[in-house]
C-alpha cells in the first residue's frame, strides 16, 4: 500500500513533516552517504512493501508476462525458417547461456532491493542509473501500443458469435468483390483473401499511408477503452489484485492451445504441416545469423531488459528461492513456444492441403498469422464459432498478462520515485493507476485512427527492435562487469543461503555479456528502415522512429551526467564515486535497505 497523508498504520501516521524533521536528524550523523538515506522515515512509520499471497502467484504472473503473443506468432515462424529441428539447437544453447542467467540475475536483484528497475539499478550502478529510467520509459511506450492487439483481439472475438463468420466469405459490404477469394491465395496470387480482406478493410479502414490518418475508428477507440478497463481493474490493488487475476489469464491459454492441437493433429494435411516445421536443415547450424536469432528470440521472449521481472521479484518473500522460480519460468516459456509451433503449423499443413498449396505459401509471422492465416482456419472447421472464440480469447489472456506487467513498471516508478508526495496529489493508489492508464489510453488513441495500423508498425519496429538491444547492453554492463558478479553472488547467498554455482558466475562474467554484445553489433548491422508489407515509411516518419527510440536510449548518458554532476571532486574523482555501489551487502533479514544508524530506517517506495 503507498503511503499517503490519510494513510493510517498500525503504529502511527506518517506526515510530510515528521519525514522532514527525520532528515533534518540524519543530517547530523557523519561519514552517512546522502544517497543511502534516500526514500526513508523512521520506524515507526514502517510499512511493509506488500508481497505476492503465494509464491504460486509469483510464478504465474512471470509465466504469463514471458508468455505471450510472441510465443505464439514469432517463434513457430522463426524455428521454420532458421533450420526447423535444427533451430531447437541454437535456441537451447541460448537460453542455458544467456536466458536462464539473465533471468536468474533480474529475479535477484528484484528480490534483494525489493525496489523497481529504476531504484534497484540507481543503487546497483549509480552511474548507469539511467538504464533503470530507460526501462520504465520503454516499458511505457510499449503499453500505449501493445494494448492496440488487444482491441484487435476483442474485436476479433465479438464477431467470432456471428452465425456465418463475418471473415468467411467475400459477400459483404466491405469486401472489394473484384479482387477477393474466399480461401487463402498464395503468395503468388494478386487476389486478397476474405479473412485479408476482414482486417485490412473493415477492421482498420486501412489508409493508403501513413501520411493519411483517415480520422478514429469509433468501434476500436470502444475497444481500446474497455482493454484499458479491463487492464485497471486486473492491477488497481496491485499484486492483490494481479495475483489472483493470474490464475486464469496465465493458465487459461494453455486449455486452449492443447484443445486446438487434439483437433489440429486429426485434420488432412496436420502431419504434413508438423513435418515442415520440425525438419532439421543442418546446414542452418552454420550460418551465424542463426545463432543470433535463437538469441534474440530467447532474450525478447523472456523480457529480459524491460524491467518487469525486476518489478515482479520485487513483491517476493526476501527467502523466496527465486532460482526453482528461474527454471519454472524459462522452461515453460520456451516449452509454450514449441507448443505453439505444433499449433500452428498443423493447422497451415492443413489449410495448404485444403487449399492445395505449399506450405511456403501460407507459413507467416506477425499480426498476419493470428488475425488472416488462423482465421480462416476456422472457417473450414467444425463448429468454427468455438474454436474462434476460444482462440481469440487465449490472445486476450496472453496480451493482458504482458500487459500487466508493464504497466506495472509505469506505476511502480512513479510511487518509488515520488512517494508521499504523488499520494499527497492521488491520495490513494488506486487513483494513481487510473491516471497512469489514462495516459496510456490517451497515447494509444492514434493506433487506432485508419492510418493507426502504420503508426503501430512504427514504434514496434523503433521501441521493441531498435531500443531494446541497447537498454539490455547497458544492464548486463551495470550489473555483471561494474557491479561485479562477487557482489551478485553475494545478495543470492544472503537471501538463499547458498552461492550460485560457477555455472552462472562464468556465465555472468563472460558468456552472457559477450553474447548480448553480439546480439546488439548484429542488430546495428543488419538495421533496416521500418515497412509495413510492400510499403515503406518515408523518410520524416522513420526520423520520427528514431526520435522515439532515443526517449529511452538517450535517458542513459543523461543519467550518467547527472550523477557526474552531483558529486564532488575532480572529474575523475566523481566518475570513481559514481561507480561504487549504494546498495548494502550486509542484509540479514527482510529489509536490506534499512541502515542501523541512530533511528531505524526503512524504504517508504512500498505499493499494493
Amino acid at each position: 500500500m503507498g503511503l499517503g497523508a490519510e494513510n493510517t498504520i498500525s503504529r502511527g501516521k506518517v506526515s510530510a513533516a515528521s519525514i522532514e524533521v527525520y532528515l533534518d536528524q540524519t543530517d547530523a550523523l557523519p561519514g552517512t552517504d546522502p544517497r543511502r538515506l534516500e526514500n526513508t522515515m523512521p520506524e515507526k512509520a514502517e510499512e511493509e512493501r506488500p508481497t505476492w499471497g503465494r509464491n504460486l502467484e509469483f510464478i504465474l504472473a512471470s509465466v504469463g508476462y514471458a508468455v505471450g503473443l510472441g510465443n505464439v506468432w514469432r517463434f513457430p515462424y522463426l524455428c521454420y525458417r532458421s533450420g526447423g529441428g535444427a533451430f531447437l539447437i541454437p535456441y537451447f544453447t541460448m537460453l542455458l547461456l544467456c536466458g536462464i542467467p539473465l533471468l536468474f540475475m533480474e529475479f535477484a536483484i528484484g528480490q534483494y532491493t525489493r525496489l523497481g528497475p529504476v531504484h534497484a539499478l540507481a543503487k546497483i550502478c549509480p552511474l548507469l542509473k539511467g538504464v533503470g529510467v530507460a526501462t520504465t520509459v520503454i516499458s511505457f511506450l510499449m503499453c500505449t501500443y501493445y494494448n492496440v492487439i488487444i482491441t484487435w483481439a476483442l474485436y476479433y472475438f465479438l464477431n467470432s458469435f456471428w452465425t456465418t463468420l463475418p471473415w468467411q466469405s467475400c459477400n459483404n459490404s466491405w469486401n472489394a468483390v473484384e479482387n477477393c477469394s474466399s480461401g487463402l491465395t498464395g503468395n503468388a496470387s494478386n487476389l486478397q483473401s476474405a479473412s485479408q480482406q476482414f482486417f485490412d478493410r473493415k477492421l482498420l479502414e486501412k489508409t493508403d499511408g501513413i501520411e493519411e490518418a483517415g480520422g478514429v475508428r469509433w468501434e476500436l477507440f470502444g475497444l481500446l477503452l474497455v482493454a484499458w478497463a479491463i487492464v485497471y481493474l486486473c492491477i488497481f490493488k496491485g499484486v492483490k489484485s494481479t495475483g489472483k487475476v493470474v490464475y486464469f489469464t496465465a493458465l487459461f491459454p494453455y486449455f486452449v492451445l492443447f484443445a486446438l492441437l487434439i483437433n489440429n493433429v486429426q485434420l488432412p494435411g496436420a502431419v504434413n504441416g508438423i513435418i515442415y516445421f520440425l525438419t532439421p536443415v543442418w546446414g542452418k547450424l552454420l550460418e551465424v545469423q542463426v545463432w543470433v536469432n535463437a538469441a534474440a528470440q530467447v532474450f525478447n521472449s523472456i523480457g529480459i531488459g524491460f524491467g518487469s521481472m525486476i518489478s515482479l521479484a520485487s513483491y517476493n518473500k526476501f527467502n523466496n528461492n527465486i532460482l526453482r522460480d528461474t527454471l519454472i519460468v524459462a522452461l515453460t516459456n520456451s516449452a509454450t513456444s514449441i507448443l505453439a509451433g505444433f499449433v500452428i503449423f498443423s493447422a497451415i499443413g492443413y489449410m495448404a492441403h485444403v487449399h492445395n498449396l505449399p506450405v511456403d505459401d501460407i507459413a507467416t509471422d506477425g499480426p498476419g498469422l493470428v488475425f488472416v492465416v488462423y482465421p480462416e482456419v476456422f472457417s473450414t472447421m467444425p463448429v468454427p464459432q468455438l474454436w474462434a472464440a476460444l482462440f481469440f480469447l487465449m490472445l486476450l489472456c496472453l496480451g493482458l498478462d504482458s500487459q500487466f506487467s508493464m504497466a506495472e513498471v509505469a506505476v511502480t516508478y512513479v510511487v518509488d520515485e515520488f512517494g508521499v508526495k504523488v499520494l499527497r496529489i492521488f491520495k490513494r493508489r488506486e487513483l494513481l493507476v487510473l491516471a497512469v492508464c489514462s495516459a496510456c489510453f490517451l497515447f494509444g488513441i492514434p493506433h487506432i485512427t485508419r492510418g493507426g495500423i502504420y503508426v503501430f508498425q512504427l514504434m514496434d519496429h523503433y521501441t521493441a527492435v531498435v531500443s531494446l538491444m541497447f537498454l539490455a547492453f547497458f544492464e548486463v554492463l551495470a550489473v555483471c562487469w561494474i557491479f561485479g558478479v562477487s557482489r551478485i553472488s553475494k545478495m543470492i547467498r544472503t537471501m538463499l543461503g547458498k552461492e550460485p554455482n560457477l555455472f552462472f558466475r562464468l556465465n555472468w562474467m563472460v558468456a552472457t555479456p559477450l553474447l548480448v554484445l553480439v546480439i546488439l553489433v548484429s542488430s546495428i548491422a543488419q538495421y533496416s528502415p521500418a515497412h509495413y508489407g510492400k510499403y515503406v515509411f518515408p523518410a520524416w516518419a522513420n526520423v520520427v522512429g528514431w526520435g522515439i527510440s532515443l526517449l529511452s536510449i538517450v535517458c542513459i548518458p543523461l543519467g550518467a551526467l547527472q550523477e557526474i554532476w552531483r558529486n564532488e571532486g575532480t572529474l575523475l574523482q566523481r566518475i570513481k564515486h559514481a561507480l561504487k555501489p549504494t546498495i548494502d551487502l550486509d542484509a540479514e533479514d527482510d529489509h536490506p535497505e534499512e541502515k542501523k544508524l541512530k533511528f531505524p530506517l526503512i524504504t517508504i517506495n512500498s505499493h499494493d
